[in-house]
């Protein structure tokens, strides 16, 4: 029930919230503090410790999100309420993951996540009202890339996520998240044609190192 609220009620909820506030450069600077969160909380919670190449590689990969928010950063820090939902969106994220890596070792991914989805639902039941009204007004096309982003990015990728993660530790999975922003650009740039500046490539190559570099054994 933890892991349901922490992520598919709190995290989600704040996250989408937040960026009706703050641009996405501010929001992908705060958010991306979730991997680092997780080793931390980790390292004490699971006892998984702090292995140097994790820590190293984080911070390395960690400047990948840095240099895109602040090139694309239209808003400082002190954004009020869209920054403070991000904050909480970083920490939901964190904690969700360390609630979950133990319960893995008791169910098996695809059971926690369903679990989680169930309470995720009547997380976001005070919602209800506002959906079945915009249901009316939006459009065919809107409904169904949101059931699309609900089966796929969501069901499967949670899925997935959870099978690796019983075989990994927490610190290492949150590490591997830095990979999601340098294969967005990729895709982005083959599939809508969207080039990307030499500075989105350059950090690219610097997460991808930082990646593979935290999940070095010490």
């Amino acid at each position: 029930m933890l892991y349901g609220v922490l992520w598919f009620g709190i995290y989600n909820v704040a996250l989408n919230w937040s960026e009706q506030h703050v641009d996405a450069g501010t929001a992908a600077i705060i958010v991306s503090t979730a991997p680092i969160l997780i080793a931390v909380i980790a390292g004490f919670s699971l006892k998984e410790g702090f292995p140097r190449p994790l820590l190293t590689g984080s911070a390395v990969a960690f400047v990948w999100p840095v240099l895109i928010g602040i090139g694309t950063s239209t808003q400082t820090l002190r954004a009020g309420l869209g920054t403070a939902l991000c904050v909480v969106a970083a920490i939901g994220h964190a904690l969700a993951v360390v609630t979950q890596k133990p319960l893995l070792g008791h169910a098996s991914a695809l059971v926690v996540t369903w679990l989680a989805c169930l309470v995720g639902i009547v997380f976001c039941l005070p919602f209800a009202a506002q959906l079945i009204h915009q249901l009316g007004t939006a459009a065919p096309s809107s409904i169904w890339w949101t059931l699309y982003l609900g089966a796929f990015p969501t069901a499967v990728a949670f899925t997935t996520w959870g099978y690796a993660l019983a075989r990994s530790t927490a610190g290492r999975m949150g590490a591997m998240t830095y990979l999601v922003a340098p294969i967005s650009v990729v895709l982005a740039w083959l599939i809508l044609s969207e080039t990307p500046p030499w500075l989105a490539l350059v950090g690219g190559a610097l997460c991808l190192g930082g990646v593979i570099f935290s999940r070095r054994r010490t």
